[in-house]
């Protein structure tokens, strides 16, 4: 493994920059964390955790050799040999691609950028964007890229409170816009990976990510129209799930759900979904899919409904466990848990919730506190609604006090008394 020290400017310190700044210094190399979020630096600087994955412990010890520096500014990146970009890509209010975060971190990394520069992207996005949108932004300042500086993209492939397997065994694919671009960044990351794997071009590594999550997007959506059809004909899905698993080959379990969040699986395919319509090819799989996804959360509000037939919704509770959108974090990005709960209530149904990650959530634009899971809590409610899994929850002593449970996860499978619990 090259054993060059080198100094990395991260843009966006959250679930992808933050871990990637670890690696860098854990590896012996030099990070300037940047961030345009005053709050996230202010907790750095005060050695405070905004992330489920960092312990206060975890934080202090990313600044104990001194080589680690947090600001808003971004005059550090002239000092940097690398920069890397790990900001939002978030949809816009059409569903189309909205490329602000990128935009605005290269235009400041700009003023600052030196000949022998590397500057990779690692954001989600549309295969084109490296090439189409930065490469021009950057050639702007009169520099001409694989030339003056270097520019490659390499997707991220954190996944978020999963400790499966450490990022830096996770295989690094790259492209950069040279074979010199390559071999640069390749140099770079191989200092901190085990294996980078190079594919020929920018929009090749784009295309790579975007396909990971098209093809979970979709066989999640299947999973969960499935489950609407099972519901009909009285068929435990999960256990159907697990009973296909025990195939030695040709079949990979997914899980229905309440409807994917998080920041990739919902939305890098509509990034794709944008960009074939430019090639005039519809990508019905994806439609479909993204349709079907879209449809969750009005699903689990009719199951919860219909199981409560029998008393005015009016006089109804619910208390919700978990908001996040996915087991064993702090991300709300894309939760499907708040578009439920905002339906619930607009039916009149007292709402609570519980999540042992966050404390208050907005819905409706309204605050809304968490409430204890406490026994004499979970009696009072006419449902208990688990829309996340996470690991902490006695979940057998919410069914031993529970009036009814609609488990989405299947938390609820090795709880014995199932008469009260329906699984979706």
């Amino acid at each position: 493994m090259n054993q060059k020290r080198f100094h990395i400017a991260i843009v966006g310190l959250g679930y992808v920059g933050l871990p990637l700044a670890q690696l860098f210094l854990e590896k012996g190399h030099t990070v300037y964390g940047i961030d345009v979020d005053s709050s996230k630096i202010q907790k750095l600087q005060h050695r405070q955790s905004y992330l489920s994955d960092f312990s206060a412990k975890e934080i202090r010890r990313l600044f104990a050799d001194g080589t680690f520096h947090v600001s808003e500014s971004f005059d550090a990146v002239g000092q940097a040999d690398a920069v890397i970009i790990c900001v939002p890509t978030p949809l816009d209010q059409d569903s189309k691609p909205d490329l602000t975060y990128v935009k605005h971190a290269v235009r400041n990394i700009m003023p600052h950028l030196h000949k022998g520069h590397l500057v990779v992207l690692e954001s989600s996005t549309y295969p084109g964007t490296t090439e189409e949108e930065l490469q021009p932004l950057i050639e702007s300042t009169g520099m001409v890229v694989g030339v003056d500086v270097h520019l490659a993209y390499s997707p991220e492939r954190i996944d978020p409170g999963a400790r499966r397997s450490p990022l830096h065994e996770i295989p690094k694919v790259l492209g950069g816009v040279s074979g010199q671009c390559t071999s640069y960044a390749k140099q770079i990351y191989e200092s901190v990976f085990q294996n980078v794997v190079v594919v020929s071009s920018p929009r090749v590594a784009e295309f790579t990510k975007i396909l990971e999550n098209c093809q979970r997007l979709v066989n999640i959506s299947f999973m969960n129209e499935l489950a609407m059809m099972c519901e009909k004909m009285n068929i435990n899905l999960w256990e159907a799930i697990d009973a296909a698993s025990t195939k030695p080959y040709g079949f990979t379990p997914y899980y229905p759900g309440p409807g994917i969040g998080g920041h990739c699986i919902p939305v890098d395919p509509l990034y794709l979904l944008w960009k074939a319509k430019q090639y005039d090819v519809d990508l019905q799989f994806i439609e479909v899919a993204h349709k079907v996804n879209e449809f969750m959360p009005e699903y689990v509000v009719q199951r919860v409904t219909h199981s409560l037939a029998g008393k005015p919704l009016t006089e109804c509770g619910v208390l919700v466990i978990g908001v996040t959108y996915k087991k064993d974090v702090n991300d709300l990005r894309e939760s499907t848990a708040i578009p439920i709960i905002e339906k619930l209530m607009k039916l009149g149904i007292k709402v609570s919730f519980h999540d042992p990650y966050i404390q208050e959530i907005r819905v409706g634009g309204q605050p809304m506190k968490g409430s204890p899971l406490t026994k004499r809590n979970i009696e009072q409610q006419d449902c208990v609604l688990i829309l996340t899994d996470h690991s902490g929850i006695p979940y057998d002593g919410v069914a031993a006090h529970a009036n009814l449970v609609i488990d989405t996860r299947n938390a609820m499978k090795h709880v014995g008394d199932r008469d009260h619990i329906v699984t979706i």
